[in-house]
C-alpha cells in the first residue's frame, strides 16, 4: 500500500500516537479532601453534630468508633474534637481565601503595572517589596496581634500584608517576560493603548501563573494562622481553630496525645492537599512550562 501512495505521488503522513499523562492518585485524594473539608465548613450548621461549645463526653476521652461526634475524642472539657475541627476549619478557611484573594488582586494588579510601565512607578514598586520582604514575617503578625486587638480582621490585614509582595514580585516578572513577547508588540505597532494591550494580551497570559500560585499561599497562610493561634495571638475564645487546638491540648500531649495529634493531622492534609493541588495547577496552565 505505502508503495501505491508513493506511486500515485501521495506522500504517507506517519501516525503518532497522543501523549497520555499519567496523573498520581495523591491528585484526586487531594482535591477529595479538600471538598471535603470546604464542605463540612460550609455545611457545619447542618451536620448532625453537637455544637462546639458543648460537653458531649468525658474530658480527655480517646477517639470512639460509632460515633461521629467522638471519633476524634473529646478535649480537656469533654467537647467533641471532630466538631471542633469542622468549625475550626471555617476561621482556617476564610483566613486563608480571603487573605490569598486580596493579596491575589492587589499584588497582581500592582506587579503587572510595574512590570509593563516601569520607570519611577516600577522602582517605587520594588522599593515597598523588598522592605516588606526584609520585615521578618513572624515578627510581623505578633506585633500586628499584639498592638492590635486579636480578631479575624486583624489576622486578615496582617496575613494580606505578608502575601501582597509575594504576588507583586511573580506578577512583575511575568508580566516583563510576556511584555516583550512577538504579539505584544505587534499590538502596540498596530494603535493598541496600555488598557487593551494589558486585559487582552498580557493578563490572559499572567493569570494561569498566579492562580496556580493560589493554592500554595492559601496553604502557607493557613500555617501561619494555626502558628499565631498556637502562640494564643489569633482567633481568642471560645471560637475554635486549629492552631487554637494544638495549644489547648499541648500540656497533655503525654497523656493524650489525640488532643494534639488529630488537629494536627487535619492541617497536615490540608496544606500537603493544597500544595499537591497547587503544582498540579501549575503544570496544567502555566504556559512558561510548556514554551
Amino acid at each position: 500500500m505505502t508503495t501505491t501512495r508513493a506511486a500515485a505521488g501521495v506522500l504517507a503522513v506517519p501516525v503518532v500516537p497522543r501523549a497520555r499523562r499519567t496523573r498520581s492518585v495523591l491528585i484526586y485524594l487531594a482535591y477529595a479532601w479538600l471538598i471535603a473539608v470546604v464542605g463540612m465548613a460550609v455545611f457545619a450548621s447542618l451536620l448532625p453534630l453537637a455544637p462546639h461549645i458543648t460537653a458531649v463526653g468525658t474530658p480527655h476521652q480517646g477517639p470512639q468508633w460509632g460515633s461521629l461526634e467522638l471519633s476524634m475524642g473529646t478535649d480537656y472539657l469533654g467537647r467533641s474534637i471532630f466538631s471542633r475541627a469542622v468549625h475550626g476549619a471555617q476561621v482556617s478557611l476564610v483566613v486563608g481565601i480571603c487573605a490569598g484573594l486580596i493579596g491575589f488582586l492587589v499584588g497582581g494588579l500592582l506587579g503587572m503595572l510595574a512590570g509593563y510601565f516601569g520607570g519611577r512607578l516600577d522602582a517605587v514598586v520594588r522599593l515597598l517589596t523588598d522592605a516588606m520582604l526584609a520585615f521578618p514575617p513572624l515578627i510581623l503578625l505578633m506585633a500586628l496581634s499584639s498592638i492590635l486587638t486579636p480578631s479575624l480582621g486583624t489576622l486578615l490585614m496582617g496575613l494580606t500584608l505578608l502575601v501582597i509582595p509575594t504576588f507583586v514580585r511573580l506578577a512583575r516578572a511575568n508580566t516583563m517576560a510576556w511584555s516583550a513577547r512577538e504579539f505584544v508588540l505587534a499590538a502596540r505597532n498596530m494603535g493598541a493603548g496600555h488598557r487593551p494591550i494589558l486585559l487582552k494580551e498580557i493578563l490572559p497570559n499572567v493569570l494561569p501563573s498566579l492562580g496556580a500560585y493560589l493554592p500554595i499561599v492559601m496553604a502557607a497562610l493557613i500555617v501561619a494562622e494555626g502558628s499565631l493561634s498556637f502562640l494564643g495571638l489569633g482567633i481568642p475564645p471560645p471560637t475554635p481553630s486549629w492552631g487554637g487546638m494544638i495549644n489547648d491540648g499541648k500540656d497533655a500531649i503525654t497523656d493524650t496525645p489525640h488532643m494534639v495529634l488529630m488537629p494536627a493531622l487535619v492541617i497536615f492534609l490540608t496544606v500537603f492537599s493544597l500544595n499537591l493541588a497547587g503544582d498540579h495547577l501549575r503544570r496544567r496552565f502555566d504556559r512558561t512550562l510548556h514554551d
